[in-house]
């Protein structure tokens, strides 16, 4: 196979089926979205067998425990697909919603129209579930996509393609409106992200080195984060059982995921009185504590944190401390060492909320809440295609807004300029 003509093709292919997904409508869409749906279920059997196939080359292959728990599709995981599958097709579609409609002085009306970003390039690892989740976004945002999932997932995801071909086909729509990249040769990624003649943006899931490797070598916009280092701030005004509940949760509701906590602030004022305890909840649960040194004097058993601990995304059961004299050193040490993801404080100080909520720069900021909400379901997205750490375009999860734009409209009636 020729890598480059291959690729050239899938875009050439996009581009026009993206005329078509524009001037879809929301019926239209969601004929296709619910196409889909039913031919899932009606392959299911299938899908599971393909995936089947590709856990067991995996398990031949050497990969490790965590990437196999990714890269299964368990009955239970299936239905969530679909379901979520059918929850996109709920949402309200943002093609050609008209805002700030209003009349200028030379008697013209201005707004915005929401419009496509025309064809989206999705590179992901492992879950076979993106396929569906990315298809069914980029469909009801009007786009074309062109999907470059793993290489340990082919199997399934080619089993997913056909399902989406004949959904697409069965609405009427072109069923190049969704392409699954159907080589495993990395060649094809850059390829895809060497064309914006073909593809308007990359949005990249997965491992730090793979989404470096494309923010370094993309021709083509990308939407991405590179990493989730987030944190919570214990605030001395802070009420310590909630406290202690949403740090807690913030951190052990599940390590390997990029809202989850990675490094706990807490005031010196209150840390006596909060460290202990919480961190025999965190002992208790199986995770590591690494703190300064005045979180070593308060709790036995810490080990030291070096520098390096401020920065990390462990994605694991081990969590960096830090004792802070204020709200001032939690917010210089926040904007210094995180990734820009997500940021919690617990506090019942409403004017220090409302500082941290201004002062802070991630894409997700919170109050007295865990940073595992940050996630396009919880914000009511629906789905999310991806959380963005940029700051042009889109920030935080990624829905269907987020994979769309805006152009200005005029409305006259023989309007001319004076």
């Amino acid at each position: 196979m020729n890598i480059q003509q291959y690729m050239q093709g899938l875009g050439e292919q996009a581009r026009l089926a993206s005329r078509a997904m524009a001037r879809a409508s929301s019926g239209d869409k969601n004929r296709a979205l619910a196409a889909i749906a039913s031919a899932l279920r009606s392959h299911r059997s299938a899908i599971l067998q393909a995936n089947q196939q590709d856990l067991d080359n995996g398990k031949s292959n050497g990969l490790d425990a965590a990437l196999l728990d990714r890269l299964e599709l368990t009955p239970a995981r299936f239905d969530a697909m679909v379901e979520g599958l059918e929850q996109v097709m709920s949402l309200a579609d943002p093609v050609g919603v008209i805002t700030d409609l209003a009349y200028r002085p030379s008697g013209i009306q201005v707004g915005k129209m929401r419009v496509p970003l025309g064809v989206i390039g999705i590179i992901y690892e492992s879950r076979p579930n993106v396929t569906i989740d990315a298809a069914a976004l980029c469909l009801k945002s009007g786009n074309a996509a062109i999907l470059r999932g793993g290489s340990e997932a082919i199997h399934a995801n080619q089993a997913i393609a056909e399902c989406i071909r004949v959904g697409l086909r069965d609405a009427g729509l072109p069923d190049t409106a969704v392409q699954v990249v159907e080589t495993t040769d990395r060649a094809a990624v850059g390829e895809l992200i060497s064309h914006p003649e073909y593809v308007d943006v990359i949005v990249p899931r997965g491992g730090k080195g793979l989404i470096e490797r494309i923010s370094r070598e993309a021709r083509v916009p990308v939407i991405k984060h590179l990493d989730g280092n987030c944190h919570t701030y214990i605030d001395d005004q802070a009420d310590i059982a909630k406290a202690i509940k949403v740090a807690y949760n913030a951190k052990t509701q599940r390590y390997g995921t990029c809202n989850t906590t990675e490094t706990l602030l807490v005031a010196q004022a209150i840390a006596e009185r909060v460290l202990p305890e919480l961190a025999g909840q965190y002992r208790q649960a199986g995770v590591e504590l690494r703190g300064c040194e005045q979180a070593r004097a308060l709790v036995e058993g810490i080990s030291e944190a070096t520098e390096n601990d401020w920065q990390e995304e462990y994605l694991a059961p081990v969590l960096a401390v830090k004792v802070v004299r204020d709200l001032d050193e939690a917010i210089e040490h926040i904007n210094r060492y995180s990734s820009g993801h997500t940021e919690a404080i617990i506090t019942e100080n409403y004017t220090r909320a409302r500082r941290f909520l201004t002062e802070v720069d991630s894409s997700s900021v919170m109050v007295n809440a865990s940073t595992r909400f940050a996630d396009g379901f919880e914000y009511g997205l629906g789905a999310e295609i991806g959380i963005s750490t940029d700051k042009i375009h889109a920030r935080g999860p990624v829905g269907l807004e987020g994979l769309t734009s805006q152009k200005w409209v005029v409305l006259g009636d023989g309007h001319i300029r004076q």
